[in-house]
């Protein structure tokens, strides 16, 4: 038998001459990826997350998700047509795991008037996934990419003019767990703020158009949680019990304004700061920044019941605009930690 094999190459060749092809075959093979089970994620709306993930190992995580133009509340007696993932803004709260393939099934329902796409801050590839996956009304587009790098990372619409399909609602988080997983607390929440520019003053009633103009000099009429005002107030706001420890999903939409994030009466345990995983973590923190496009993880163990504010602390936002929720918190008071020594002041209305 004849061989001139030269280097790995050659004796590759040499090799797969002399047993029929059977270990370069078995070397393909070997080259080949491991194939993963498939599990539909769980989608969920704000201020809700999906559970922990509890599986054994990785998957290919299914996600889809429908891009819609739709009319809804922003304020009371005041609606706006919100472009969206999934029908809500902001999107549903993607939770993966560092490892996992996950495949993004992307449909622009035929009603819309624009093409849509999504970036996805967690993806390694162009756009975020916004190069493949500009899609038009009554279109279908799908992509996969790997989970490489832990965090809570924000997605958001990638099509032109961005910050006008950002504006109007188009945003999301995902959150890639370690493969360890995060550590286990009583209660999740997702709060994502967002800005949006009316025509109409705040509060001006009726259905409100997009004031370009306003995007453009970054002047919003509504700056928001949960995409609207009171989306986290009254028989919608966030409940805890005494002694629970509560994480927060903080993210921002923007498009364009830095979020000051602060619970009233309550300093944050643990601080991811930018939501990264990679570093120590932040502790006794009483505010902490959540950039446009950004996001942070919070902790905080409740310790006496009552009503805790959330706020965007450039203060005028949360009074004035909207950037405000509740925390309300239930149980045994804790006269050792909180009390009043002058219970006819303690009874007047205050601004919190």
């Amino acid at each position: 038998m004849k061989t001139t094999a030269i280097g790995a190459l050659g004796v590759g060749l040499t090799l797969s001459v002399i047993l029929g092809g059977a270990v370069a075959s078995t070397v393909a093979q070997r080259a080949q990826p491991a194939t993963l089970p498939d599990v539909r994620a769980v989608l969920v709306s704000a201020p809700q997350v999906p559970p922990p993930i509890d599986r054994r190992g990785n998957a290919r995580v299914l996600v889809d998700l429908e891009m819609t133009e739709q009319e809804g509340t922003l304020a009371s007696g005041v609606t706006y047509t919100f472009w969206t993932f999934g029908g809500t803004v902001p999107g549903p709260f993607l939770r993966v795991r560092a490892g996992d393939v996950v495949q993004i099934r992307l449909q622009n329902s035929p009603d819309a008037h624009n093409m849509h796409s999504i970036d996805l801050h967690a993806v390694t590839g162009p756009g975020g996934g916004a190069t493949v996956t500009q899609v038009v009304p009554g279109e279908t587009g799908t992509f996969e990419w790997k989970a490489l790098n832990p965090g809570l990372y924000v997605y958001h619409c990638a099509t032109p003019h961005v910050p006008v399909h950002v504006a109007n609602g188009m945003y999301g988080l995902i959150l890639v767990e370690p493969a360890a997983g995060l550590p286990r607390v009583d209660r999740e929440y997702y709060v994502m703020q967002g800005e949006f520019y009316t025509k109409g003053r705040t509060g001006t009633p009726g259905l409100q158009p997009f004031d370009a103009d306003k995007a453009r000099d970054e002047r919003p009429e509504y700056v928001v949680f949960n995409g609207r005002m009171g989306a986290l107030l009254d028989d919608r706001g966030l409940t805890a019990k005494t002694g629970e420890v509560v994480r927060l999903f903080v993210g921002n939409g923007g498009p364009n304004l830095i979020s000051s994030f602060h619970v009233i009466g309550e300093v944050f345990d643990q601080v991811y700061p930018e939501a990264s995983m990679g570093g120590e973590l932040r502790r006794n923190v009483q505010t902490t920044l959540v950039p446009a496009g950004g996001a942070a993880i919070v902790e905080m163990k409740v310790d006496v019941p009552g009503r805790f504010l959330l706020v965007d602390h450039s203060i005028s936002r949360a009074m004035d605009k909207g950037a405000l929720g509740a925390l309300v918190v239930s149980g045994d008071e804790r006269p050792d930690v909180f009390r009043s020594l002058s219970p006819e002041i303690a009874r007047r209305a205050s601004g919190h």
